[in-house]
Formats: C-alpha cells, structure tokens, sequence
C-alpha cells in the first residue's frame, strides 16, 4: 500500500474519531395501534346460545423518552431513524383480553430537548436521570361485543375498533449540562484553559476553529469538590443568524450555569469583543441576558501590571474580571475562586427556569429529511364473522 493512501486511511480515522459528538438527530416516530375488540359469541355443549364473550382489543405500545446520564451524544440515534412500537393484538372469544403493544423506549442523555420535526414546535425537555416522557400514546383497545349487550339487544354482532397510531417527525437536541460555559471568540484560548484546570485533552492549534465540537472537562477545587467546565466552540459576530459555527453550537450555552467570557490580552478593543459576544447571546435567546457572567482576559502573560491597568479601564464595569495566563499559571487559582465563589451565589440562575423557544427550521443547517415507508402490517385486517352464529340469536 502506498504511503498516501496509509497517510489517507490515518487521516479518515482521525476523523471518525473525532466525530462521535452528535447533538443534533432527526427521527420518525410511531405509536402503536390499539387492536379491535372480538365479536365472538360463546359456543359449548349443551349451550347452544351462550351470548357474546367478544374480548377487548390491546393497548398499542407508546414511545417513551427516558434520561439515561450513562449516554453524553445522541450518536446511538443516528443509525436508528425510525421508531417503531408494537401494535395492540385483538381480542378473542371467553372475554380474552389481546396483548398490549410493546413500548418502545428511547434512551437519550440528559439534557436533550425535543422540537417537532415539522414546525419546530417545543415538546419537551429531558434534565434528570431516569425521567420518562411519553412522547406518543399507543392508540386504545377497542371493546368486545360483550360490552354492548343490552336486555333488548342480547346479540350485538358489532366491537370496536383499536384506535389508529400517532406517528411524528422529532427533532432532538443535545444541550450539555455543564456548571461553566466558555464564550469567547476563535482562538481565544478556550480550550487551552480547559486542558489546563482539568484532565481533558481537547484539540489546541493556531488556528481558527479548531474546537469543532463542545469538550467537557472535570475543574478540580478545594476539599475534594469539583464543578463541570464545557468548551464551546468559537463564536463570531453574526453567529445567532447563522453565521459560522455558532448557531449549531450556541444552544449549548443556555445550559450552563455561569458564562466566562473570554477575551485575549492582544485583542484590538476588549470591551467591543465583549459587547459584540454578548450581543450574539441575547440575539439568539434574550433568557441568557440573565445568566451570571465573568470576563477573564487570556494571554495575560505578555502584559506587565501598568498595561493590567490601563486595559483595566476598558473593562465594563457590571461583570466581575480578572487577568490570568494558562502558560504561565498566573492567576488560575483566583479564577477558580472566583468561579466557584459565583456558582455557589445564593442568587445564582436557575437552569429550569430557561424557557425553549420554538426552533426555527429554515436555519437549522442540518435538518435532512428522510424518506420512510408505513410497514405491511399497517394494513388494518377486517375479522371475519360467521353468520350462522348471529342467526342463531334472530
């Protein structure tokens, strides 16, 4: 094998590896439905006419959503587009009761929401682990002709029918749990922070976008406590329009309980980068305006204490800030004091009060459809009724 095509095959790998975070997956949903209820009519020696003993139809299976904090990417839906439950069986003769359909559950990580596929609409939101949402109800059984027996109606040759299926478009979104969120533009030096304050190895280069994919890391603190730090990807003016890769990944920052911006000491006006990163938050969701936030200037290193000062004065005054380098250390123990002194304000953002606005479809860069087909045994089977039965009762 040639050299190119090793250097090839390496390269693709490297992708794949790289690629295992999907937050954002697009599937086809049905309930099951409800099987109809028996028109049978009881037959046994020496009882000629015993009447109708039509049973109930079963219950079609529903589809559950359920938090599973085991998963932390919706990869394991990418490959399963279509979600089918069981279909309810029908009743039969002595009053027996048909099989309920068997539900289909979904397992999903915590902190998914889920939009409809068609409008966009907001479902639901799955934050705790072992959480269930029904997300469609299997259609109910129908009843047996026993159940419409009356003194002057003491044959009914009639049951009802199981009601039909629930079928939707979903669309599931990832919105990572994390205590801190890291906002800042394009090399910044995000996930160089990151790597620093914990044991994750997110990917650091000179260049812009490197991060591709949100990173979380564990942020060690005194006494054996610990808070959660998320990487997000870069952000750049005009990304709540759609614009780079911000969109796809902003969703993400309304999950995180305190927001630290980060701006670089060589940035050519601090508080203009600030401004135009917040202004990209509250544009996307207005809530986020809300959320606690603190400025930290990175790349501090190449700057001595009279340059702290005078950048010091373009700082806006309303959010806390402080200095630090993470290649030289200086400062990381006073910006986790900080942080954990923010995380643990008695008036800190509460996550479940965030409010999911409806998604907008037409910049959802990645909505695909797909095509499906309604399976064979969709085909609703008519019963087949013996006349001789109902003429016995004439």
């Amino acid at each position: 094998m040639s050299t190119f095509a090793n250097h090839w095959i390496e390269s693709q790998s490297n992708i794949m590896s790289e690629s295992n975070f999907v937050d954002y997956v697009k599937i086809y949903c049905r309930s099951g439905k409800g099987g109809r209820g028996s028109s049978h009519f009881r037959r046994e020696k020496y009882i000629p006419k015993g009447g109708p003993d039509g049973g109930d139809g079963g219950r079609g299976g529903h589809v559950i959503l359920r938090g599973n904090r085991n998963y932390w990417t919706l990869l394991h839906l990418k490959y399963e587009r279509h979600v089918f439950a069981g279909h309810g069986e029908g009743g039969t003769g002595r009053l027996c009761h048909g099989k309920d359909g068997e539900d289909k559950t979904i397992e999903v990580p915590c902190g998914t929401v889920v939009f409809d596929g068609e409008t966009g609409e907001y479902i639901c939101d799955i934050t705790q682990h072992g959480q269930e949402v029904i997300l469609l109800r299997g259609g109910k059984g129908g009843l047996g002709n026993n159940h419409f027996k009356t003194a002057t109606n003491q044959a009914p040759r009639y049951a009802q029918p199981g009601e039909p299926f629930q079928e939707r478009k979903i669309i599931l979104q990832l919105k990572l749990l994390a205590d801190v969120g890291l906002v800042g533009f394009p090399n910044a030096g995000k996930s160089t922070l990151l790597s620093v304050v914990s044991a994750a190895k997110p990917k650091i280069a000179n260049y812009p976008f490197t991060t591709l994919e949100p990173n979380l890391g564990i942020v060690g603190y005194r006494d054996n406590q610990s808070f959660v730090m998320a990487d997000i990807p870069g952000i750049i003016e005009g990304a709540s329009d759609g614009k780079g890769l911000g969109l796809r990944f902003l969703r993400h920052i309304e999950r995180n309980s305190l927001l630290l911006f980060l701006v670089p000491a060589d940035a050519d006006d601090i508080r203009k980068e600030y401004e135009i990163l917040l202004n990209e938050l509250i544009k996307y969701n207005p809530e986020l305006a809300d959320k606690k936030r603190i400025l930290a200037i990175s790349k501090s290193d190449m700057l001595d204490d009279e340059l702290m000062e005078a950048l010091g004065a373009e700082i806006p005054e309303d959010v806390p800030c402080l200095f630090f380098s993470s290649i030289t250390q200086l400062n990381i123990t006073q910006l986790k004091d900080l942080l954990w002194k923010e995380l643990n304000n008695q008036d800190f953002h509460d996550i479940e009060s965030i409010v999911h606005r409806p998604m907008d479809i037409k910049l959802e860069i990645e909505d695909d459809d797909f095509d499906y087909e309604i399976p064979d045994d969709d085909v609703e089977e008519s019963e087949e009724y013996d006349e001789e039965e109902f003429d016995d009762f004439d």
